[in-house]
């Protein structure tokens, strides 16, 4: 069929409210407010899309059904890795270094795609080969690796067969998964393959792993899968293309999980303690998906081109994905470092390859993408940057006057941005954390309109999404039509649904929900509760009905003067300064106001540090007494526009040249802060930014 783009929108509050209605019938009790829908699902939540969508495997088989031979997913290959050694000044004990530094730059192919017939038969085919292997119909199989074509395709060719998966980050540390593996007795394990030398340990408690199969993506070293077979005997180890093959040579009919089966054991990021598994039924993501299409389906469908490059672990993700095949869209998968053109070599970016018309990302990639274009604009001439600023607030006016001008300013103005984003951008998304609303607003008005979402594992991502036609930068969005939400009284804060407007802990119901950790059940009773959800998320209404969050009580601190600091909602806030890559807000309770760890954006900090006359490369500034002082400076005039009290503005920064990623184990691989880790690493400098004074 040929392929039709649906509608496209702009970033501005197109329909009226209210977006979301109080359940009829409902009578108010004591500390709770009364749970609310959304307007189309008031009379009843929405479950299915279809009757007979019943399982993952049932939206593959309906893809093939309905789109046949377009388009279903996209892969690239690498070709080769180029070094680059770079000698950079360092401060070591003092003294000042010249340090060699290994920058790695990626050669990619072009992007080859399955037909939506392909996909199904390569899911009914690795099924076959699992089961030839020798799984049998309950058993769970592992996937630890980074978001790939073949990670989604394992996911559906176990389903194929009535084999639940085991979800865990491909940066998960050595205890976490085995964790993971021994806790649901994993029988088999997916990964990519230069990831095989960090089993060695796990399996030897891990000992019911019988099968270890690796991705080739990336091409496997022999010595490491000798080794793997060397200490564990009884393993067999093939790749995912034997497997393949091994499925072509046994062929038997699809045996698939049913809607109350186990579709997988999910466990979280583990930014602190333990990570806990979820386990999901298969009808708790088909309800998610269904959620999130009767708010999307206006806008996406067949000819939609998604690229995908957050992890699959990741709730939101493998909603989305899933949904990609049912809207009847096309996939590109890509991956954080080879996204953008900066990091290629004899080739294009991700984005730029694959010419997306929708995009899911993080805070941390929305802040990249802004602080990029805000830097090509410092460079071009006076007049153009007036140019740009003006069209910007201009188009923003005219959005919101309902006066037309916009395409024009789009085609003049905004034409070149566009373009570097592959020129077909109409809709992006941010969840995983709360952005900032400058960086949501700036990133609508010059790219396309960027919607939120918010959700947990334990409900498949459902809590709030954003309607593009209900755009804005001061909520989250409207319930999805697959759950309710309902806010209770937080004492301890002065959360009260009392209050005007209504605030509370949200707590979530519907089919999406989970209804316990996996053998966990101290921490199951804490968190579920007659069906519902405790998120332990502050959360108020607005008066659109859209849903907003406040606090979250684990981030809420008691400072000195018996005040609560809520720490993601500075971050929020002091994330929109320009100098900021990343950064993680720290209260003590013995003290009145926080103070921020910094990881700078290069650039603006150099400028700001030639203004107060310091110069030398970032591992110097960064250690600079001058440079903090400006950088606060200009943190606290950020915290004042954002409209922070006096007490949220902070008293000291850290800068780090040390990027936060999960291979630091600084930030999860949703890219959730590990606060523990961060101020454990930087605890003297913490004690002594206490000392700056603003």
């Amino acid at each position: 069929m040929a392929p039709q783009v649906k509608q496209f929108v702009y970033p501005y509050m197109a329909q009226r409210p209210p977006f979301n209605l109080q359940v009829p019938g409902v009578e108010k009790k004591e500390g709770e407010g009364i749970p609310r829908r959304h307007p189309g699902s008031i009379n009843g939540l929405r479950s299915r899309l279809e009757p007979d969508i019943a399982t993952t495997y049932d939206i593959v088989k309906r893809g093939a059904a309905k789109f046949g031979d377009a388009k279903c997913l996209g892969s690239r290959k690498l070709i080769k890795q180029h070094e680059e050694i770079k000698m950079l000044k360092k401060v070591v004990d003092g003294v000042e270094q010249e340090v060699p530094k290994t920058w790695i730059y990626y050669e990619m192919s072009g992007y080859t795609f399955l037909s939506f017939k392909e996909y199904l038969a390569r899911v009914n085919t690795i099924g076959c080969g699992l089961k030839a292997l020798g799984l049998q119909k309950g058993e769970k199989l592992q996937i630890f690796a980074a978001t790939s074509a073949n990670w989604l395709g394992m996911s559906h060719g176990c389903t194929s067969q009535s084999l639940p998966i085991v979800t865990a980050y491909d940066t998960l540390g050595q205890s976490g998964l085995t964790h993971s593996l021994v806790q649901t007795e994993a029988k088999a394990i997916f990964l990519d393959s230069q990831l095989l030398p960090r089993l060695i340990n796990p399996l030897k408690e891990a000992t019911g792993v019988r099968y270890v199969i690796y991705n080739t993506d990336q091409e496997a070293k022999q010595e490491n899968i000798d080794k793997l077979k060397e200490i564990h005997g009884h393993l067999r180890i093939i790749s995912i293309d034997e497997l393949v093959k091994l499925g072509e040579e046994n062929p038997i009919e699809p045996d698939p999980s049913g809607p109350e089966d186990l579709f997988g054991i999910m466990y979280t990021s583990g930014s602190t303690g333990t990570p806990k598994g979820v386990p999901l039924l298969q009808k708790n993501v088909i309800a998610a998906i269904t959620g999130v299409t009767v708010i999307t389906q206006p806008y996406i469908g067949p000819g939609d081109c998604l690229l995908t490059f957050l992890p699959l672990a990741h709730i939101l993700e493998l909603v989305f994905e899933n949904a990609c095949i049912f809207w009847g869209g096309t996939m590109g998968y890509g991956s954080p470092k080879t996204i953008s053109d900066r990091s290629m070599r004899n080739c294009r970016g991700d984005i730029q390859e694959f010419k997306p018309t929708v995009i899911v990302g993080v805070p941390a990639v929305w802040e990249t993408v802004k602080k990029g274009i805000m830097d090509q604009v410092s460079k071009a001439p006076a007049l153009t940057q007036k140019l740009f600023w003006g069209a910007l607030a201009l188009k923003s006016f005219l959005l919101q006057s309902g006066i037309p001008g916009t395409a024009v300013l789009d085609a003049v103005v905004f034409k070149k941005l566009k373009a570097a984003t592959g020129g077909r951008l109409k809709i992006c998304m941010n969840g995983g954390g709360p952005i900032a609303k400058e960086t949501q607003h700036f990133i609508s008005m010059a790219l396309c309109p960027m919607i939120i979402g918010y959700g947990l594992t334990e409900t498949t991502a459902m809590g709030a999404l954003m309607d593009p036609a209900e755009w804005n930068v001061n909520s989250l969005g409207t319930v999805p039509a697959s759950v309710e939400i309902k806010l209770v009284d937080f004492p301890d804060a002065g959360y009260y649904t009392a209050n005007e407007p209504e605030q509370g802990e949200i707590w979530i119901r519907g089919d999406p929900v989970a209804t316990s950790y996996f053998k966990n059940e101290e921490e199951s009773k804490e968190a579920f509760e007659d069906g519902w959800f405790k998120t332990g998320d502050i959360g108020e209404w607005d008066k659109n009905g859209h849903l907003k969050i406040i606090d979250r009580k684990k981030n809420l601190v008691k400072t000195s003067n018996g005040e609560y600091i809520a720490l993601e909602k500075l971050e929020s806030v002091y994330r929109a300064c320009p100098l900021v890559a990343n950064i993680c807000v720290y209260a003590d309770q013995n003290r009145t106001k926080p103070v921020a760890l910094i990881v700078p954006v290069e650039g603006p900090l150099k400028k700001l540090a030639a203004e107060v006359g310091v110069n030398g490369e970032l591992e110097e500034l960064v250690h600079n007494d001058k440079v903090s002082a400006a950088v606060l400076k200009e943190l606290i005039a950020t915290g004042r526009k954002g409209d922070l009290a006096g007490i949220e503005l902070v008293e000291g920064v850290v800068l780090t040249e040390e990027e936060w990623t999960p291979q630091n184990n600084l930030v999860t691989s949703a890219q959730k802060l590990n606060r523990r880790g961060i101020l454990e690493k930087h605890k003297k400098e913490v004690d002594r930014a206490y000392g700056q004074h603003n």
